[in-house]
């Protein structure tokens, strides 16, 4: 899949499962620094994913402060052929002061085999779906 870059930052679309209800998200980030996948709350509750009285909630750390999230075990997350099954998510408000929708992270790249070629501005899989 072709990377688009908006402020020199590497981004893709993808598509999310949950409860066989799928959503295309544009703006996610590809973040090798973030250990963890969340989408913004905005993207996600189109197709039922919302807070829920008994749902923990967590505060994660990054570049941009702290936030409040929520996790949810999804269907699938899929980028073009690749997809990966059974998978937990954070969702978050992600208010950054710019345009993202979510960040994938380091649990879905390492899971999905994920080769990041910025010479070429790709990303591209070394493993069947999972």
């Amino acid at each position: 899949m072709r990377l688009a870059l908006y402020d020199d930052l590497p981004f893709v679309s993808l598509a999310l499962t949950y409860r066989g209800a799928t959503v295309t998200i544009a703006q996610v980030l590809i973040d090798t620094g973030s250990a963890s996948t969340i989408f913004a709350a905005r993207v996600v509750a189109p197709i039922g994913i919302l807070p829920e009285m008994t749902d923990d909630v967590y505060t994660v750390r990054g570049i941009g402060g702290t936030e409040a999230v929520f996790t949810r075990r999804i269907d699938c997350v899929a980028i073009e052929a690749q997809a990966v099954n059974n998978f937990e998510i954070e969702v978050g408000g992600m208010s950054y002061g710019f345009d993202i929708d979510g960040i994938l992270g380091m649990d879905f790249l390492t899971r999905a085999g994920a080769i990041i070629n910025l010479r070429d501005l790709r990303l591209d899989f070394g493993c069947s779906a999972l």
